[in-house]
This record gives C-alpha cells, sequence and structure tokens, in this order.
C-alpha cells in the first residue's frame, strides 16, 4: 500500500509500525457551528483510509478529536474564542453550544456509514493531561511566560519550520507590527492561554496559580499520547492545518517526549461550490439538509466525493451529485442481479479495484473498475460485501430482494407481453412501476432494477 506523505512530500510504501494495530488519528470539528458539506469531506477520505487499511487484514485503532475549547478566530493566538463567539450568537452557555453542534455533527457522520473510531475525544475531558505536557516543555526550557499566555519558543526547536518548509525570516521581516511585543518569534506558538483582567471567558481552569485555557493545537498533541503514544502511524488533516496547526503539534510532541509524532500524515484538500470558494457572503454553505430537499441522501454525497481523490480540489455542482445519485443507482441495480441470475467470478475485479485502492487510496480508479465490468458480470454476495467494506455506501443494506408477490407479477407480465397481451402486460407493469422497480426485458425474461 503506497500512501502520499506530507512529511516527505512523496508517494512512500506505508508499512505500520507494529502490525497488529494501525494507529491514526484524525483533526476533527470545531463545535462552535453546524459543518458544512464541505467540511465532511475530509471524513469520507479518511474514512476510506481505513476501510482500505482493514481489507488489508491490518486491524485499526483511529482517534478523532472534539475541539470544543481553544480555538481562536487567529491562528496568531489572538481574537475570539470560537466557541465563545458561537455561544454568544446562540444566546446559550459554550457547553450547551458544544453539546448541541457535536450532536450535529456525529449525527452527520453516523449518516455517512463512517466506520465508527476507536475513541472520540473531546478536548475539556484532557485539561489535566494538557497541563501535565505544559510542565513537561515549561520544565525543558522550551516555554516562557507573557501577560497573555505561556508561549513556545520555537527557536528552541531547530526542525521547526521543517514540516511545512517554512521560510521564518520571511515570516520575521513582515510581522513587526502585526505580532505581540512579548513574543520571542514571530512563530512562536500559546500553549496556554492566561485569563486577562476583564476578559469574559465561559471556559478556564486553574493553572499554576492562575485561570487559563489550553491553546487549540495543545489538545493533539495530549489526546494522541494519552490515548495511541508516539509515533503514531498516520496522522491525517486539511492542507490549512500544515504550515501553523499540524507544525506546532510536531514541536510540542517532539519536545515533550523526545519521540517522532507521526510516520505519515495524510492531507485533503478542499472542495468550491459552483467554482467559488465556500463562504456565507456568497450563499452557497449547503448543509445536507439542504441536499435533502433536493433530493440528494448522504449516501449521494458520499458518492460524489469518492469520484475524487482527497489530494485534489473539488469543485460540487448539483450537477455533478445527480450524476453520482445516478451511479449509485446503477451499483445498487448491479448489486440486486444477485438474486435474477447466476453469479459469475469476479475475483480478478476485486484485485484490480484494490490495486486502485492500494495506489494512494484511487478511489475514482476503483470505481472505474467497477463499472468496466458491470456489463459481463455478475456478483455474488461475497463481492456486494467487499463492495460495502471498502466504500461503505450500503450498497447491500439498500438492495433488498423484492418480495415473491412482485416476483409472480413480474413473470406473469413477461408471459403475458411474449404471448402479444399487452393489455394485460401493460397493467402489471403499471403496477410494477408504482413499487419503484422497473423492468428490462430480455430473451429469457425480464430483469428486475430499482427506479430511483
Amino acid at each position: 500500500m503506497k500512501l502520499y506523505n506530507t512529511l516527505t512530500r512523496k508517494v512512500e510504501e506505508f508499512t505500520p509500525i507494529n502490525d497488529k494495530r494501525v494507529k491514526i488519528y484524525t483533526c476533527g470539528p470545531t463545535v462552535y457551528s453546524f459543518a458544512h458539506i464541505g467540511n465532511f469531506t475530509c471524513y469520507v477520505y479518511w474514512d476510506l483510509l481505513v476501510r482500505t487499511l482493514q481489507l488489508e487484514g491490518w486491524p485499526v485503532d483511529r482517534v478523532l478529536n472534539i475541539t470544543d475549547v481553544g480555538h481562536l478566530t487567529s491562528d496568531a493566538d489572538d481574537g475570539e474564542d470560537k466557541m465563545e463567539k458561537g455561544a454568544k450568537r446562540e444566546g446559550k452557555t459554550v457547553w450547551e453550544v458544544a453539546e448541541m453542534y457535536m450532536g450535529d455533527f456525529l449525527e452527520n457522520f453516523h449518516a455517512l456509514n463512517m466506520v465508527e473510531p476507536t475513541d472520540i475525544c473531546r478536548a475539556t475531558d484532557f485539561i489535566k493531561e494538557d497541563t501535565q505536557l505544559v510542565d513537561a516543555l515549561y520544565e525543558k526550557g522550551y516555554l516562557y511566560d507573557t501577560t497573555d499566555g505561556l508561549y513556545f519558543d520555537t527557536s528552541k526547536f531547530p526542525k521547526y519550520a521543517d514540516f511545512a518548509r517554512l521560510d521564518l525570516e520571511h515570516l520575521k521581516a513582515g510581522a513587526r507590527i502585526e505580532f505581540s511585543d512579548e513574543k520571542r518569534n514571530p512563530s512562536d506558538f500559546a500553549v496556554w492561554k492566561w485569563i486577562r483582567d476583564g476578559e469574559d471567558h465561559a471556559m478556564q481552569w486553574e493553572y499554576r496559580g492562575r485561570m487559563g485555557y489550553p491553546g487549540w493545537h495543545l489538545e493533539c498533541s495530549t489526546i494522541i499520547h494519552e490515548k495511541l503514544g508516539e509515533p503514531i502511524d498516520i496522522h491525517c488533516g486539511g492542507i490549512d492545518h500544515i504550515p501553523v496547526h499540524h507544525t506546532n503539534e510536531i514541536a510540542q510532541t517532539e519536545c515533550a517526549y523526545g519521540k517522532k509524532m507521526a510516520n505519515f500524515w495524510l492531507h485533503n484538500n478542499f472542495i468550491t461550490i459552483e467554482g467559488q470558494k465556500i463562504s456565507k457572503s456568497l450563499g452557497n454553505v449547503y448543509m445536507f439538509s439542504d441536499l435533502e430537499e433536493k433530493g440528494y441522501s448522504h449516501m449521494d454525497y458520499k458518492m460524489w466525493v469518492l469520484q475524487g481523490h482527497f489530494q485534489s480540489e473539488r469543485n460540487f455542482s448539483f450537477e455533478d451529485i445527480a450524476a453520482a445519485k445516478q451511479r449509485l443507482l446503477n451499483y445498487r441495480n448491479f448489486a440486486a442481479l444477485r438474486w435474477q441470475k447466476e453469479a459469475t467470478d469476479m475475483s480478478e475485479v476485486r484485485k484490480a479495484m484494490m490495486v486502485q485502492l492500494e495506489n494512494n487510496l484511487n478511489s475514482a480508479g476503483a470505481l472505474a473498475e467497477l463499472d468496466k465490468s458491470m456489463s459481463t458480470n455478475v456478483p455474488d454476495e461475497e463481492f456486494v460485501k467487499f463492495l460495502d467494506d471498502a466504500f461503505g455506501l450500503k450498497i447491500a443494506e439498500s438492495t433488498p430482494d423484492i418480495s415473491d408477490e412482485l416476483k409472480t407479477k413480474i413473470e406473469k407480465r413477461f408471459k403475458a407481453k411474449k404471448e402479444k397481451d399487452f393489455a394485460t402486460a401493460d397493467v402489471l407493469r403499471d403496477e410494477i412501476s408504482d413499487e419503484g422497480i422497473a423492468l428490462l426485458d430480455g430473451a429469457d425474461g425480464s430483469i428486475w432494477q430499482y427506479a430511483e
């Protein structure tokens, strides 16, 4: 299996550290607002990663975090905490906002038929462990105190710029006004923020005799250390996390524990909508409820995502999701053949599809292999199960065998048509159509298909 590793900027052969379990961490949502369809693209791709690893025979321990504190509106450690912002907008407490939006996220996560993570961890459940990590960094001399918080001195970690290929000199030259005078270096970042006089912050904990809260980057290092241990096999996230969030995670972890954080880093690209960046001001922020109003399901959306690649920028349009909906219907009808015809040997098709998935999660290539095979093959139950194991599109679940009564009607209609009793055939055809079933007539009988 080969994966593109952001760490080396190369496609590399993936071998787990321990073949008894693959350790994966995927950055989760900040639950201050509803997640839109663009936010869920990455989770579909990381679900594909987990499914492919499982098909390779490797058990997976996957941790997903939920950010419910500390994510500021600016990556430069200033601005309002996003959870506080959401609470003011909704007229609720930060805890109520976190519960509401986390619930909505998980509801859609499960509706997309994702493999359940081993652990789903909320940042606020790891405050004690956060302070232990801060203590370790402080004792090793990586932190310094400011009126704003405890900051990590990036000059003491020589490899700081390596992961994101940062130009720190250029950053320093352009940041004289923008950054606090208390920062030693423009790239330094807060691991713990102090509550300052007059600051209204609902989430705060006592640490070193003062009230404060963790910096956004801290939770990931803490949760990985507590739940998986370093190094992990794969760390996943969006490309926007490379220059700041993931760079800071690496610095914290490697300096605190003296170990590499992750062997592989996978980053997904963004989607645009109708060729434009997703933006509330443009009115192109779509939720799953918006898709459902237009007749598209979570599985239709998942089908659309899997037709692309996690490293490619994708453009979403309703024309394209309509095509994805039809493609998924074709797969359901292909799966329905297993109750109507004798199965063929599809082991070579499965191998060809796995070759594509093993090639940097090329789901589009794997689906193309399936498309090529459908005109000359009939799947058995095992092959249909493989499709669901690989993609999680509920193909088997959404193609129940039709009733004996309906099968009898299909046989009677075919017989009536063969005997040129077209009036009876038409009546039976309409009754069958009312059940959402379409018919394809052949020399030996009729094949039934789902109409939608």
